[in-house]
């Protein structure tokens, strides 16, 4: 019976410990940019139009560029903050989107304030709050 009894407190508490310890909101400010909460640079895209709900980097694109995924976050987890929003991918899975621009991560950036990605090809850019 004890054992029943430790074996639920620790389920209990390995619950409780996953639940806190999601982030509360997907993305943070580092150094006046927008990043992860992986401390990585989060992009834009100038081809992406503001507030459309849609992204244009899909494919190879998104190989490229992986979005910022909101099955990685507690969905409805923004904080209140009216400036991050979700939008619906071409595959259906939603991203997460800053004053209505598609959030993204530049697969050469290698570590926490990494910047590389910024001005590819005139028309990616590193995203500020």
């Amino acid at each position: 019976m004890k054992f029943q009894s430790l074996a639920l407190a620790l389920i209990a508490s390995a619950s409780i410990a996953a639940c806190t310890s999601m982030p509360k909101t997907p993305t943070m400010v580092s150094n006046e940019i927008v990043t992860g909460n992986n401390g990585m640079t989060l992009y834009v895209f100038d081809q992406d139009v503001a507030g459309s709900g849609k992204s244009t980097c899909n494919g190879s694109c998104a190989d490229n560029w992986p979005p910022l995924i909101a099955s990685d976050f507690a969905v409805g987890s923004e904080g209140g903050s009216s400036d991050l929003t979700l939008i619906k991918r071409d595959n259906g899975k939603q991203q997460w989107a800053l004053k209505g621009k598609p959030l993204y991560y530049w697969f050469k950036d290698q570590k926490p304030g990494d910047k590389t990605g910024d001005g590819v090809k005139g028309v990616w850019h590193v995203a500020k709050p």
